[in-house]
């Protein structure tokens, strides 16, 4: 599978799960967690360059992609990953929560999406 692939189904299952969240659907909410979760470990299998394709997603027009991608990016591109997650982290709601969690994981040194 191609990487642009690999990052096109990270953003739809993000978004998916947003969706699936909203509606109180949290069996499907899970399915495509699941789905996002296994595409990240696909990307990664693929070193830097999974990473790198992934990092496009910084500036999808959904929030909750760019947030969810700049979570799981903090070590690989820490500025660009912090500047989406500090921006979103200003919002109010779920997803600038998500933003917050992330951001707070990284300062106490606990955070563990992509470990080296």
């Amino acid at each position: 599978m191609k990487l642009e692939d690999l990052v096109e189904q990270f953003a739809e299952n993000v978004a998916a799960q947003t969706d699936a969240i909203w509606r109180g659907d949290a069996k499907t909410g899970n399915k495509h967690a699941k789905r996002y979760g296994a595409a990240f470990d696909k990307l990664r299998t693929h070193g830097d360059a999974g990473r790198d394709a992934l990092a496009a997603l910084l500036t999808h027009p959904r929030l909750d992609v760019r947030v969810t991608a700049a979570a799981c990016l903090l070590r690989h591109c820490t500025v660009e990953a912090k500047a989406v997650l500090e921006e979103a982290a200003k919002g109010e709601g779920m997803v600038p929560f998500e933003a917050q969690q992330a951001l707070q994981r990284w300062e106490e040194g606990t955070w563990a999406l992509d470990p080296a």
